[in-house]
Order: C-alpha cells, then sequence, then structure tokens
C-alpha cells in the first residue's frame, strides 16, 4: 500500500474522507510531523526519506521543486497534484485507488494530477 504525506494546505475534509474510507491508510499530514511552514524541498526531502507520496494542490512550486530532485538524480517518492475542482468525493475515491493498488516504490520519480 502506497504511503502518504498530505501537503500543509491539503483539503482537510479530503484527508478525514481519506482516514474514514481507508482506516488501514498510513497518511500523515505535513503539521502532524513538525514541519508547518517547511519550505518545498524540505517537505520533499522528508517525504523521500520516509518513502511517502505528497499530497498536494500546489501546481506551481511543490512540482517544480520535485522535478528539480528527480533532475538532480535525488530520491522523490511521487507526488499526487489533486485539482481544487475535483470534487471530495472523488478525490477520495481516486487516492483511495491508487493507495490501495500501487506497489511499493512505484511512484518514485513521479508526479501524477487527479482527476485520473
Amino acid at each position: 500500500m502506497l504511503e502518504l504525506a498530505a501537503d500543509e494546505n491539503f483539503n482537510n475534509d479530503i484527508v478525514r474522507g481519506l482516514l474514514r474510507r481507508g482506516p488501514r491508510l498510513d497518511l500523515v499530514r505535513i503539521q502532524d510531523v513538525g514541519l508547518s511552514g517547511s519550505a518545498d524541498p524540505e517537505l520533499l526531502e522528508w517525504a523521500a526519506s520516509e518513502g511517502r507520496a505528497v499530497l498536494s494542490h500546489d501546481v506551481s512550486t511543490l512540482t517544480h521543486f520535485a522535478y528539480q530532485r528527480v533532475d538532480a538524480g535525488l530520491p522523490m517518492s511521487g507526488v499526487i497534484e489533486v485539482s481544487r475542482s475535483v470534487p471530495v468525493g472523488s478525490a477520495i475515491e481516486d487516492i483511495l485507488l491508487l493507495a490501495n493498488l500501487s506497489l511499493p516504490n512505484e511512484w518514485e520519480g513521479r508526479i501524477i494530477y487527479l482527476p485520473l
């Protein structure tokens, strides 16, 4: 199962829905691991060290730093960019699908965009 980390500004309605619908889901919020206010490169470094793909709505900067990590040959556990226009229920379904059907390290170095 894919391990996830929700970016600090990720929709908490989605986080709560994921945890309610997927009680075995390994999901942490960045603010709960002491990284509130961290810069994107620091967040991506932490996520890579923990083997967690990052859930985010931040298309403008996080993806830029993620691609920089990949280009530099640094580990990057994956980024799942969820459009803010995606309905909460659809986002939950898509993320659970990815989490439950993904193999460990499958999203290494990849950025995917939801909706699927």
